[in-house]
């Protein structure tokens, strides 16, 4: 008989995964922001640009994030096919980003750094986020192929989640006498 992951089990699984994914996207953002404010209130570069170049520096941070965190326990054997795939979603979620963010700076007129920063850093990153994950999950971190594959990842994934909780103790240092358990054994 299989062993199968139960209902529950994966909806615990992905929710981990969410939350890591948010966290290294809430490190994204942040240099998202940084950087799309720096170019385009500083540098006095024009939105478009200023968002295309935040969002590059986003996708560099957040690659590297995903890759060594979030899905670390994740198929590592076609490096270039995932980098390949990683950048063409993540570009896809830009013109996701930016086009919120064109569509409401020509579009409609809202021209404030304060209206350029929510068209572009709220709503536009917020559907881009969306699609990100479904697609990275989907297509670019795949899971293992085979039955046994996925439970050494999920066991895998179980003992990484953890250790991060308990980290192992030091082992004993060698020809020291264990303690005695209670009652004399």
């Amino acid at each position: 008989m299989k062993d199968r992951r139960t209902l529950r089990d994966r909806l615990r699984g992905m929710a981990r995964e969410a939350a890591k994914f948010g966290t290294v996207g809430a490190f994204g953002f942040l240099v998202n922001v940084a950087v799309f404010n720096a170019c385009s209130q500083a540098a006095g570069l024009a939105p478009i640009r200023s968002g295309i170049i935040a969002t590059s520096a986003a996708i560099c941070t957040n690659y590297l994030g995903n890759r060594y965190w979030t899905y670390r326990h994740r198929d590592k054997t076609g490096r270039s096919r995932e980098a390949g795939l990683f950048l063409l979603f993540s570009c896809v979620g830009m013109v996701i980003e930016n086009g919120v963010l064109a569509l409401s700076h020509y579009g409609f007129g809202f021209t404030s750094p304060l209206a350029d920063n929510l068209a572009k850093n709220v709503i536009g990153l917020g559907i881009g986020s969306l699609f990100r994950f479904w697609s990275y999950r989907t297509w670019v971190f795949r899971r293992p192929e085979t039955d046994a594959d996925a439970n050494a990842e999920a066991n895998a994934e179980a003992n990484a989640d953890a250790a991060e909780r308990d980290p192992a103790p030091e082992p004993a240092a060698a020809g020291r006498p264990r303690p005695a358990e209670p009652g004399g054994r």
